[in-house]
């Protein structure tokens, strides 16, 4: 067996799971980003994953895995950041147990974060929301599920990851119907649903019975838990689907965290406090939420009209003339 192989078994059995006590949201987030990585350097190397030694996995390898990571799934350099933390944890783990390769591993440690703008937040419209909850072909099972689990991304602005962690004793049906999850840093809280979100609920738990821990939402056929992937996948469909009756929707990159996004600014347009919003989504810091404020073209709009001289017509400049529009739009 090479190095490459106990060595993560040790970091995430020994280091994440009993000496750091690490949350199962930072466990699955290392676990997905080293599951990539494998398969990338297996393609690149032809070397099958459980052969893989840690002198195959190089800078230079580590370094075309995270461009890949933009350039084929198109993630953003955020994501890309999350990943290299989750490679530079291992081998900083790796770097005391195999000084042999100490100078590979100062290679990789020394791959730095890339730097980014902060783009403003992506988010749907109403009607987009709508075209997609009715894109799912909820005559069969898959498109149930699927339906369901739209419907609550859209509702509650649950994480993804805390979305298929979801188990049937999470759902709590009664007087104040709530789902119940962990979020990250180990902050549990409970978030209200819509009385038709419960009446699915209860309904799609009733045509699938299991055991209170039993998964909310398992991959088909099986009672496992869907991956954050799958999710994807099936969303890309569902919005394929949804932009042939909604325009609005092709060209757009939209994922499941767009929908938690959409859920806050529903919020926000609703005249919530920012500091509810931020409880509801389970963000440790309020200035987390800041970030719908700048996206919300609508509120900034209202401020200017409160701060216009009295004689000043209210509302957005529009050029009159077709030429002038032409020529303003340039």
């Amino acid at each position: 067996m090479t190095a490459l192989a106990p060595t993560l078994q040790a970091f995430f059995t020994e280091r994440l799971s009993r000496q750091l006590d690490a949350s199962p949201h930072t466990i699955d987030s290392y676990r997905h980003a080293w599951r990539l990585l494998l398969r990338f350097a297996s393609q690149r190397t032809g070397i099958k994953p459980a052969d893989l030694d840690i002198s195959s996995i190089t800078a230079p390898l580590i370094s075309d895995f995270l461009d890949d990571l933009e350039d084929r799934r198109k993630s953003t350099p955020a994501t890309r950041n999350v990943r290299l933390a989750a490679i530079h944890s291992l081998f900083t783990f790796a770097a005391p147990l195999h000084p042999e390769h100490a100078h590979l591993i100062a290679q990789v440690l020394a791959i730095p974060a890339k730097r980014h703008d902060t783009p403003l937040i992506s988010y749907l419209t109403d009607d987009e929301i709508t075209a997609l909850l009715t894109a799912p072909d909820r005559g069969n099972w898959t498109g149930r599920r699927d339906h369901l689990m739209l419907l609550i991304l859209a509702t509650t602005g649950l994480r993804v990851s805390e979305l298929t962690a979801l188990t049937n004793a999470d759902v709590q049906l009664g007087v104040g119907a709530h789902l119940a999850c962990q979020g990250k840093g180990r902050k549990e809280r409970n978030t209200p649903i819509l009385t038709a979100v419960a009446t699915e609920l209860a309904a799609w738990q009733r045509e699938n019975p299991g055991p209170p821990d039993g998964i909310l939402f398992p991959a088909l056929g099986t009672r496992r838990r869907l991956s954050t992937d799958a999710v994807q996948h099936r969303l890309a469909k569902h919005v394929d689907t949804a932009s042939r009756n909604c325009p609005g929707l092709t060209g757009k990159t939209i994922t499941p965290h767009v929908l938690r996004h959409s859920c806050a600014m529903r919020l926000l347009h609703a005249g919530n406090d920012i500091a509810v919003i931020a409880l509801w989504l389970g963000h440790q810091n309020p200035r987390s939420t800041r970030v719908y404020l700048h996206a919300d073209l609508e509120l900034k709009q209202r401020a200017l009209d409160r701060t216009a001289p009295g004689a000043t017509k209210r509302g957005r400049y529009k050029p009159g003339d077709r030429l002038l529009a032409f020529l303003e739009a340039l």
